[in-house]
């Protein structure tokens, strides 16, 4: 072999390869690590303006429009009451409800297409109130199963305000679609 056709020595090779790893790591902890998830351990995502790519951004826009909802549901002892709404994919809504009795409850979500009776379930507890906010991770109905654990008739009030397209309630004794509000308190008509 001549001299230009020989390979490199193992030294070389591992020179290049720690060297290598070397300005990876570098730009994982410097440029990296800053940029997509805003943690910024050296300070170089700061100084080099990176670190507002890593953030979760404040402001997002909706499709439709926002709309608001009250309701007070009678529940007799050991009654049952779901009460949904049709949210899309990334939609929000905020709410809060309060019982003037013991409930136990579950809110679950169904997407579109989903078989018969299938539903995500991504709260439930035994409490008298509940407060918050929730976005749709998929297309379809989203809402609450209550049911009346005490001895006592007792009330649920719940208020939302958000950006779905319909409301519902069911139960055995009752059903149907209900008439929702702008945020000026104006009907909007409703196309199950």
């Amino acid at each position: 072999m001549t001299e230009s056709t020989a390979l490199p020595s193992r030294r070389k090779v591992l020179t290049a390869v720690t060297g290598a790893f070397v300005v990876a790591a570098a730009l994982l902890v410097g440029a990296i690590l800053p940029a997509e998830y805003g943690i910024d351990p050296v300070g170089t995502g700061r100084l080099l303006g990176l670190l507002a790519l890593g953030q979760s951004q404040p402001f997002a826009t909706e499709e439709g429009e926002y709309r608001v909802d009250r309701a007070e549901l009678s529940l007799y002892p050991a009654e049952w009451v779901e009460y949904f709404y049709r949210l899309d994919e990334g939609s929000n809504m905020v709410f809060t409800w309060d019982a003037t009795g013991p409930v136990t409850y579950n809110f679950h979500a169904s997407p579109d297409g989903a078989p018969a009776g299938y539903a995500e379930s991504f709260d439930a507890q035994d409490l008298a109130e509940g407060h918050g906010t929730y976005t749709a991770p998929f297309t379809g109905i989203h809402g609450w199963y209550w049911e009346n654990i005490g001895t006592e008739e007792i009330t649920i009030t719940l208020t939302t305000a958000g950006f779905y397209t319909t409301a519902e309630e069911g139960r055995a004794r009752a059903a149907g679609y209900k008439p929702l509000t702008d945020i000026r308190g104006n009907r909007i008509p409703v196309d199950p």
